[in-house]
């Protein structure tokens, strides 16, 4: 729904503060029109009705992955798409790769989705619908909504007001989701406007920054926001998160081969990052019809020992849901503007 829309009626109407929280408690327990929110008088809910649908996002399309994970196509109310990832962990925990924007426009070559141009931002409550969907999924798999990234689709630090609100809507209790602020990230491809925003916002949400490379050259190629905000402005404004903060920043780096994935390469990024900082996640590349590869396991081992013997902290992170699509740099759907310019 869109919430201001329909906060505004409530207020105009002079009802009492408690019926958003009525609303809201509706949508979690499957309510799918106003006529099933009968919490609410039957005036109002035609009222409501009127004005904005009860739902702001719309499943089109459900996939399920052999390994578990759940990837759904969404529509929106002006006909644009967005998709949005369940991904199945042990003991019952489930993690939602959330979207917030429709397309993106800073053109990655690795992803599919920068392949879309930039159509919009998403609203709060159409990011927060993602989650209440999610949520809903994993209860009917006996399981919970444990964590919430916002790696899908777009850019997340170029929408940071809708997304500062979800994530406070995310993190809220009852009728809320209840969600850690801390089992909440943030990835960035590198706008670091948006790292210092995170700095001053008042949740301890977890920063992940898409870095990819260990040299310049190599990353423009790659990103082309590294023309704009270079490695060196980069990884100063992740220093000055932490130093303000006190937590880590979370580095994700594909390995692609050929390109980023020999033992130069893991010294190089190893002596960009050995001030304990970071963690290291590498990514395992999955196809989207472009022109890179995944690195070889033996060399992904490697470049991994190679992190270790330098003392940094790393790790491994597998792909799940390839077989559907729904893997890391793999979502795009056809209804972004896709003339629109890729700008940095």
């Amino acid at each position: 729904m869109d919430r201001d829309v329909v906060e505004r009626l409530l207020q105009k109407r002079g009802e009492p503060g408690y019926r958003m929280d009525q609303i809201v408690r509706a949508q979690r327990a499957g309510a799918q029109s106003w006529d099933e929110v009968t919490t609410l008088g039957k005036a109002l809910r035609g009222q409501l009705a009127e004005h904005a649908p009860l739902w702001s996002v719309t499943p089109k399309e459900r996939l399920l992955s052999v390994d578990g994970t759940v990837k759904w196509r969404l529509g929106l109310a002006d006909g644009r798409e967005i998709e949005a990832v369940l991904i199945a962990h042990a003991r019952g925990r489930r993690t939602l790769c959330v979207s917030s924007q429709v397309g993106c426009a800073l053109a990655c070559r690795f992803c599919s989705t920068g392949t879309m141009g930039f159509g919009r931002d998403l609203t709060t409550w159409e990011i927060v619908e993602q989650a209440l969907l999610a949520a809903d999924e994993a209860d009917r798999q006996n399981a919970r909504l444990s964590n919430v990234v916002f790696m899908g689709m777009g850019e997340p630090m170029q929408n940071l007001l809708s997304v500062f609100r979800a994530v406070e809507e995310l993190h809220r209790p009852s009728p809320g989701l209840g969600i850690s602020a801390r089992q909440i990230a943030i990835s960035t491809v590198g706008w670091v406007p948006g790292i210092a925003a995170l700095q001053d916002f008042a949740l301890p949400v977890r920063l992940a920054v898409s870095l990819h490379a260990a040299d310049d050259e190599t990353r423009t190629r790659m990103m082309p926001i590294n023309q704009r905000y270079p490695i060196a402005s980069l990884l100063a404004a992740c220093r000055r998160y932490c130093d303000s903060t006190g937590r880590r920043v979370f580095i994700e780096y594909l390995l692609l081969d050929g390109v980023n994935d020999s033992a130069a390469d893991a010294k190089r990024l190893a002596r960009l990052l050995r001030d304990g900082r970071f963690h290291i996640n590498l990514i395992e590349y999955n196809a989207t019809g472009g022109e890179f590869r995944g690195a070889r396991p033996e060399r992904r081992e490697l470049f991994l020992a190679t992190l270790e013997r330098a003392g940094l902290e790393a790790s491994v992170r597998r792909s799940r849901g390839a077989d559907v699509m729904a893997a890391c740099g793999q979502l795009v759907t056809s209804s972004a503007a896709r003339s629109a310019p890729a700008s940095v």
